[in-house]
């Protein structure tokens, strides 16, 4: 199996030589990985829109793997809404998907990638199949958008740059979101003001059971970013459940709950493509009725938020960070249009605009 991928692969590189250029890449972990760019054969594991972003949809003509579970089982309304644009995506080979352990390095094999892209979680959960890969000369190239720091933002979107031969792009995509974070920074530092404290929750339980907060990555993360004291960064390290009792005794004056398209059926919080406003805004009411939650600061004045789940960890997450910090901040971000803001990235960089709740408070 290995030699036969090894001569595959060979001889895509190759007939390939006259387009391609050897150039090292050093990734997000530091690893400096030789490949030709722009790569011709490529297997994406996740960031499927930050790649169509900053690689433009013409990318996608050379990803010949996806781990299609990131992309439609986990947000099935965005998968759909590209799908119906450019149909060609559902022929695309799945290649399985690292956390439910279903992904197939020997599927992986036979498309014969000239590069392998990884989240840095999925390079960590591969394990030893990192090897195999590798063996059989196969680069892997790990870039980073859950860790929610700026710099693994801009890295990752200039490593997408490379391996698309969109260097411009990825540079006028990294100085917008520079630019977005240090201007959220400065005024948040030039003000002095008070931390607010700020609890964040994954609302795919419903208000009966609370799910997964955030420590040091993801929503935690961008918390902390827009100036919030998160709450729970005490107690959870990246991302899991916290006590409720917790949460009550801290007294967050911020809170918000982030949803996804899936949870229509149920009581859990919606959020996204296709998403009526009014629909979300009583999910999010549902939250507020918890056991205790009636006396949290937070509920007491209405600064409970709903918050797009799809739209973290991605390039795309400028809008979001400016959302919280609009919340925790009103008065010094009043004038910010944090919700247009995501879809007009969309009109600027990608074929498609989705229509639907991204952002939305208690009252509007």
């Amino acid at each position: 199996m290995k030699t036969f991928a090894l001569a595959a692969l060979s001889a895509a590189l190759i007939s390939g030589a006259a387009q391609a250029e050897m150039t090292t890449i050093k990734d997000v972990l530091g690893r400096s990985v030789d490949i030709d760019v722009p790569a011709q054969r490529v297997v994406l594991g996740f960031y499927a829109e930050d790649y169509m972003a900053i690689g433009t949809e013409q990318a996608f003509d050379n990803v010949v793997g996806i781990s299609r579970d990131t992309w439609e089982a986990w947000r099935p309304a965005s998968w759909k809404l590209y799908t119906d644009y450019r149909p060609s995506l559902k022929d695309i080979p799945d290649v399985g998907e690292i956390e439910s352990q279903t992904f197939s390095v020997e599927k992986v094999l036979s498309l014969n990638p000239d590069v392998v892209l990884l989240a840095d979680w999925q390079y960590k959960g591969l394990g030893m199949d990192v090897d195999t890969l590798e063996d059989a000369g196969i680069p892997i190239v790990v870039v980073d958008y859950n860790a929610q720091t700026l710099e693994r933002h801009l890295q990752s979107t200039h490593i997408i740059g490379e391996l698309t031969g969109q260097e411009a792009r990825a540079d006028k995509i990294a100085d917008e979101y520079e630019t977005l974070v240090t201007n959220i920074h400065t005024k948040i530092a030039d003000a002095g003001l008070k931390k607010p404290r700020t609890y964040i929750e994954f609302g795919n339980q419903g208000p009966s059971e609370y799910s997964f907060t955030y420590g040091k990555n993801m929503w935690g993360a961008m918390v902390s970013s827009a100036g919030g004291d998160n709450i729970a960064a005490p107690f959870v390290e990246w991302w899991g459940p916290i006590n409720p009792e917790q949460v009550i005794a801290s007294n967050p004056e911020v809170i918000f709950i982030a949803g996804t398209e899936s949870g229509k059926k149920s009581d859990a919080m919606v959020m996204g493509q296709g998403i009526d406003r009014k629909v979300a805004q009583q999910r999010l009411a549902g939250f507020t009725k918890r056991p205790g939650w009636e006396d949290l600061s937070a509920v007491k004045s209405q600064r409970v938020y709903g918050i797009y789940q799809g739209a973290s960890r991605t390039i795309l997450d400028g809008s979001m960070l400016q959302f919280i910090a609009k919340a925790q901040y009103p008065e010094l971000f009043a004038d910010l249009t944090p919700e247009q803001n995501y879809l007009d990235f969309y009109q600027r960089y990608l074929p498609v605009t989705p229509s639907g709740t991204f952002a939305v408070s208690l009252t509007k």
